[in-house]
């Protein structure tokens, strides 16, 4: 089975920047697409961008423009590079992957952003 790990949050100002990255091991080969999806305090859990493995993107009308989602198959990492951030951006991050139809999710990762 897939594992994913996550990393790249933290507090940052609104205008500025953070690379998020999720790294997968163990099965990757089953891989059919990867996503970030967040969860913001007291809302539901929205998709954010995904990718898939030919490289499709799409992303939430919200980050559009702003937000990248980007992967490095030598790595076995998808990033996502998220620039003019705004404070409703502040949620935890959750890396997402399609295991061949098996839903797969990482442990999260907090991004805070200050007005």
């Amino acid at each position: 089975q897939v594992q994913l790990v996550e990393s790249g949050g933290g507090l940052v100002q609104a205008g500025g920047s953070l690379r998020l990255s999720c790294t997968a091991s163990g099965n990757i080969f089953s891989i059919n697409a990867m996503a970030w999806y967040r969860q913001a305090p007291g809302k539901q859990l929205d998709l954010v961008a995904a990718i898939t493995s030919g490289g499709s993107t799409n992303y939430a009308d919200s980050v559009k423009g702003r937000f990248t989602i980007s992967r490095d198959n030598a790595k076995n990492t998808v990033y996502l590079q998220m620039n003019s951030l705004k404070p409703e951006d502040t949620a935890v991050y959750y890396c997402h992957a399609d295991e061949s139809g098996v839903e797969v999710w990482g442990q999260g990762t907090l991004v805070t952003v200050s007005s």
